[in-house]
């Protein structure tokens, strides 16, 4: 099992993109602002450098990660323990290895674990940091969108 290296090179970039299109003022930036209690003084106070580095950092461990959400026959390999000399798992392989490689499937595989793990994970975070509903929404919707994108990017080019 190989991985697209550059497939999840560009999927870690989506967070970015899609960040600054997201949290534009014209489109949620305003809403956001309000919702986490965030202003101009604290926004410029931060270290621009660090904090997109870092978020890129993480971004391409989600990516690497987000390659096993994806792509079955790393599941696959993985219950086998890397063992692939059994027949049945060959012949698996042989007669499924690539059918789910799709943009379509990466994409429906990417929403679901945003929906499943990212909102779940940022409700209850924000339930305890007395957010706003809305805020949930919006943030959680952010890592829904990220993620259906990312899913069919590395689901779609590996195939």
């Amino acid at each position: 099992m190989e991985f697209n290296y550059l497939a999840i090179l560009v999927a870690a970039i989506i967070p970015v993109v899609l960040g600054f299109i997201w949290y534009n003022p014209k489109i949620f930036g305003i809403a956001w602002m309000r919702a986490a209690e965030m202003t101009e003084a604290k926004m410029r106070g931060g270290n621009m450098a660090v904090i997109f580095g870092v978020s890129l950092l993480l971004s391409l461990l989600l990516a690497f990660f987000t390659n096993f959400l994806v792509i079955h026959e790393l599941g696959v390999y993985g219950l086998t323990e890397g063992n692939l000399d059994g027949a049945t798992t060959q012949a698996f392989l042989e007669e499924f290895e690539g059918t789910w490689r799709t943009f379509k499937h990466g994409a429906l595989h990417g929403a679901i674990a945003g929906i499943m793990l990212v909102l779940p994970i940022i409700g209850i975070n924000a339930l305890f940091e007395r957010k706003s509903g809305k805020y949930i929404l919006i943030n959680a919707g952010y890592w829904i969108v990220c993620l259906t994108i990312m899913g069919s990017i590395i689901s779609g080019w590996t195939a």
